[in-house]
């Protein structure tokens, strides 16, 4: 029976009865109402795959503009709002009326679904966004869309909010030189993304890696604009795959020291909706093999990941299989009567991108996850067998240093069947479980929880404090063996891997054969990794995250493995105990703690009479002040944003002007006032502008011979400040004036008492100053080190306990696995290097450290 909530208009269908079933139970969902009714059927689950998903199916337009030959250059900025901007300098989304819908085209490929230029018209030949649902689904799943495009000499601009047209179609200036491209700004709606809505960088950076190594010659610049986690990388490799695959290997030891690369064109007939042309595939593949027991095959489908691979990775994975056998025993390295390689044994150890571009490319989902076209599989088959063929005749060695790791897996993988084989006939006749299991009494998986405990301390605290119904403990004793340096039937002689593998009840290692993994069998669907928050507890969190990914996988991708979140702090104030988990954390205590006993007094009347009101206001001032040190940041300044307010709306843009010693701030309310700006200020060159040189005389006459320099910057954080504005005077506290030069605003006065200590506030940020001071006084604050120090209460109240616990789930998906792989090579692996780089290059960043 599922726990599983059934959704209200599901329970009617379901239930059996008088219902009447006619016409009028039948509705239509109009425009982008579907998207946002069912999510799920376009971007997959709205969570924080999904949420970057929005991202990908944008710049999958700007990737198709450069698969036709018109964009170099893309860029993806992370704005102090949340919000993102994909722009390119391709052609363009065309913005004349359409002649039979009657709107501008861009207004129909961002509302219809459906449309595009991806159905035939030829717009677009190789190309990964083939449903027309892409852009036009992110409109739907943003609060707010903005559209700008550059093209036959004028900037359009079109604004959406949650999918419908708030602001038409206009031109808003005439277009700096010659340039052409598409911009789209968005904001995600936090009523569909109810995890997250926060972007983050490195996930992003994996996407655009991928994306300019898949495409030689393209440019991505990725850039985070927010204070807390400023940086800018660009992307550009010039080989290509090539590159990509000595990357993804850098940490490893390489069997042979360049990639094996195999690239060709096939002419297939291709399926036009029912009308079969002959049309060209291209498919380019390139490997390397290292010294590790894990293979890591990557494919693409017109540059468009494919995780769960395809047509074109089972004819890769066929005819490299058949090419390694048939050269190996035509050539004597295996006997004819030494049984075949399989095609595991053949694939341990090797790095392999696939890319093909294709017309017509079809996939399983709107997500992608798997190619299946059929043609494509004897494509790839035919040019990895030939080509494979013709490497080894011309590099004898390599293959044969190649054969020779492949026996040895097979080899390793007969011991491990082995080994595996032990481990079952011992949990068999010893009874089963292992002796140090304290296991629970529930049996049903999806309600039972394992807890991983570090050492015998904390693993007596959790078997004292927990709920022995469902929750069920197992401790380690010292550290489990290092997977990434041993095989597996090495791993299996660990007592430590042996408890786990046991108490999992699920197998390990892949394959069919008896005692490989088998997710059914798992007996806890919460596998909890609870270690201290040190060093050590540190480095045996990693030792089990190597363990799972790399020998269970399939548990950790169907979210079995969490990791606990201990809190760092406890604080004493007065007869109050909070325990919490981090810095921001208790930045939200000292206010909750501050506004306590404390009064917010206006003209000698109280303004809040609600303390909860008040920590709402303190709350909305927090986040303010995070948007006006970006602005700062800038060259601005809060208050002169404020008084250059038009009729309720912030400026949009700032642009600084430097002119020999002197500075000066110009605040823009519209883009249609910075291009009015830069036409009028042309040696500023905000656009880059050329001069001519009868302007570049005018110019320096006009200002005495100095040269002026300015930068722009885009206010996203504008409209984050103004509704957080709107916020604080919902809640009842006037915020204009912000500020107050002679007068105070407010007092803010201590205890309740009406002569209480009274502070004066001359602008709202003094507020939340003062309050976070008096939050700090008499307060006593405890940091844990290890999960020993707490007792059996207070182990289950702050990290077992459902309705406190706070758990960090661990995905393994397409998204994140190159970054995964690489970090385990980091920190795991045997070559030291790396490790030493990630450790000088993180040092100072590292807070709390203990040793």
């Amino acid at each position: 029976m599922s726990d599983t909530p059934i959704e209200p208009e599901e329970a009617e269908t379901n239930v059996s009865g008088d219902q009447e079933y006619g016409a009028s139970q039948i509705d239509k969902l109009e425009g982008l109402e579907a998207v946002r009714k069912r999510p799920g059927m376009y971007i997959g689950d709205p969570d924080v795959r999904g949420l970057h998903h929005c991202v990908f199916e944008v710049l999958d337009n700007s990737i198709d503009e450069h698969l036709a030959g018109y964009c170099s250059t893309i860029h993806v900025s992370l704005h102090v709002d949340g919000s993102i901007s994909i722009a390119d300098d391709g052609r363009g989304i065309p913005v004349d009326v359409h002649p039979k819908f009657g709107i501008p085209a861009v207004e129909l490929v961002l509302t219809s679904l459906h449309a595009g230029g991806k159905f035939g018209q030829g717009a677009y030949k190789y190309s990964g966004g083939l449903h027309g649902v892409g852009a036009k689904c992110v409109n739907a799943l943003s609060d707010w869309f903005k559209a700008e495009v550059t093209r036959d000499g004028k900037v359009h601009q079109i604004t959406f909010e949650r999918g419908k047209t708030v602001n038409p179609l206009e031109v808003v200036g005439e277009a700096p030189s010659d340039k052409t491209g598409t911009k789209v700004t968005f904001y995600p709606d936090a009523t569909i993304f109810v995890d997250t809505i926060v972007f983050e960088f490195e996930r992003l950076a994996t996407r655009l890696r991928e994306l300019t190594f898949l495409n030689p010659g393209l440019t991505i610049i990725l850039e985070d604009e927010r204070p807390e986690s400023e940086k800018k990388e660009t992307f550009y490799y010039a080989k290509g795959i090539e590159e990509f695959v000595v990357q993804l290997g850098e940490n490893k030891t390489t069997v042979h020291e360049e990639p094996v690369v195999l690239t060709g064109k096939r002419q297939v007939e291709i399926d036009y909706d029912g009308k079969v042309m002959e049309d060209d595939v291209f498919a380019d593949v390139v490997f390397q093999y290292n010294d590790s027991y894990q293979d890591n095959i990557l494919c693409y489908a017109n540059s468009i990941p494919n995780a769960d691979g395809g047509t074109h990775l089972t004819g890769f994975r066929g005819a490299l299989t058949r090419s390694i056998n048939q050269y190996a025993k035509a050539n004597k390295i295996l006997k004819d009567k030494d049984p075949s390689l399989s095609g595991d044994d053949v694939r341990e150890g090797i790095i392999c991108v696939i890319s093909v571009k294709m017309p017509n490319p079809r996939f399983s989902s709107q997500t992608k996850d798997k190619l299946v076209n059929a043609e494509i599989e004897g494509v790839v088959s035919s040019i990895v067998y030939e080509g494979l063929q013709a490497y080894f005749d011309e590099n004898p060695n390599l293959a044969k240093q190649i054969i020779d790791k492949a026996v040895n897996a097979a080899r390793a993988r007969e011991a491990a069947r082995k080994a595996r084989e032990t481990v079952r006939k011992s949990v068999m006749s010893g009874g089963g479980l292992p002796g140090k299991l304290a296991d629970c009494s529930e049996r049903d998986p999806a309600k039972s929880e394992l807890y991983i405990v570090e050492g015998d301390s904390a693993g007596g605290s959790a078997k004292s404090g927990r709920n022995r119904i469902n929750q069920a403990i197992l401790p380690l004793r010292g550290k489990v063996i290092n997977v990434e340096k041993a095989r597996l039937h090495k791993a299996l002689q660990n007592k430590e891997i042996q408890a786990m593998i046991t108490a999992i009840g699920a197998g390990i290692g892949e394959g069919d054969q008896e005692g490989a993994f088998n997710i059914e069998k798992v007996r806890y669907q919460k596998i909890v990794i609870m270690t201290d928050a040190d060093v050590d507890g540190s480095h045996i969190r990693t030792l089990l995250l190597t363990f799972f990914c790399r020998h269970m996988p399939e548990l950790v991708k169907a979210g079995y493995l969490y990791i606990a979140q201990p809190p760092l702090y406890k604080i004493t104030r007065k007869k109050r105990e909070e325990y919490i988990a981090d810095d921001a954390a208790l930045n939200t205590i000292l206010i909750e703690l501050g506004s306590e006993d404390v009064k917010l007094v206006k003209d000698g009347v109280e303004a809040v009479n609600d303390a909860e009101v008040l920590r709402s206001v303190l709350d909305s001032l927090a986040q303010l002040k995070r948007f006006t040190s970006t602005l700062e940041g800038h060259g601005g300044s809060f208050r002169d944003l404020l008084e250059a307010e038009q009729d309720g709306h912030l400026p949009e843009f700032l642009v600084r002007v430097r002119q020999g010693n002197e500075e000066f701030i110009h605040y823009l309310n519209t883009e249609k006032e910075l291009l009015e700006f830069a036409a009028e200020n042309r040696d500023l060159r905000l656009f880059g502008e050329e001069l001519t040189e009868e302007e570049e005389a005018e110019y320096k006459e006009k200002f005495e011979g100095v040269q002026r320099r300015a930068m722009k910057h885009e206010l996203h954080e504008a409209t984050a400040i103004q509704k957080i504005l709107a916020r604080i005077e919902e809640l009842g506290v006037p915020a204009h004036p912000f500020y107050s030069d002679d007068k105070p605003l407010f007092q803010l006065v201590e205890g309740n008492d009406d002569d209480g200590e009274a502070v004066p506030v001359f602008n709202l940020f003094d507020l939340l100053d003062s309050v976070l001071e008096i939050g700090r006084r008499g307060m006593r604050i405890q940091r844990f080190k290890g999960l020993g120090e707490m007792n059996a209460k207070e182990l289950y109240n702050t990290t077992m306990d459902p309705e406190k616990r706070q758990f960090l789930r661990v995905r393994l998906d397409e998204e994140n696995a190159i970054e995964a792989d690489k970090m385990f090579d980091v920190l795991m692996g045997d070559i030291v290097e790396p490790r030493k780089r990630f450790i000088e290059d993180n040092a100072l960043n590292v807070r709390n450290l203990d040793v």
